[in-house]
């Protein structure tokens, strides 16, 4: 049997878009005051993470290293199969593996969720390369001191990694992180009810 080029394209749609549906089962909310991550799946907390934003404050101007507030979402997922502790240069793994707090480096390792602002308040962050990633320095964890990015434990971030897909939403609040997770919840049911 002979497919014509038409029905031979409907037949490979799914299976091209099939890695296209956006993640509407998890969320992730990022309380700036606790520096704790968590993950919610349909609506439910199902683990919560260290995790450590700017040491600059928050914000989205280009430059200022200050991690962007409000509803974002994944836009790009980068390092499947990468070791732990795996470093990253322009999102390109460069083959080095830094070991959990070497001194002296501060590398982007292990994961990459390249996040993209829905929001004005935080409309530049895809351009300004804000990620959730690896990081080697794991003692700093709980403490503000990155440079804009959020930084997990490599363990942390292969879970979530696996867990989380494109177009997931996060949500970066000021707030502690009980009250973030509530403020979130009221915000999304108010938009469902719209």
């Amino acid at each position: 049997m002979k497919l014509r080029p038409f029905a031979f394209l409907l037949l490979l749609l799914p299976l091209l878009f099939s890695g296209c549906t956006k993640d509407v089962d998890h969320c992730l909310i990022i309380s700036v005051a606790d520096q704790k991550m968590t993950l919610l799946r349909r609506g439910v907390p199902v683990a919560t993470y260290p995790i450590s934003t700017s040491k600059y404050g928050l914000g989205d101007l280009p430059g200022s290293n200050r991690t962007p507030l409000g509803l974002m979402e994944i836009a790009q997922k980068v390092g499947d199969g990468a070791s732990e502790g795996a470093v990253f240069k322009s999102r390109r793994p460069t083959g080095e593996v830094v070991a959990v707090n070497s001194p002296g480096r501060d590398p982007i390792v292990t994961r990459i969720l390249w996040l993209k602002g829905t929001e004005p308040q935080n409309a530049r962050a895809y351009e300004r390369m804000i990620y959730i990633h690896g990081t080697p320095e794991e003692r700093n964890l709980g403490k503000p001191v990155s440079y804009g990015c959020v930084r997990m434990r490599s363990r942390d971030v292969i879970e979530l990694y696996q867990t989380v897909g494109w177009g997931a939403r996060v949500y970066v609040s000021e707030r502690p992180l009980a009250e973030a997770v509530r403020t979130f919840r009221l915000e999304t049911l108010k938009l469902m009810s719209i």
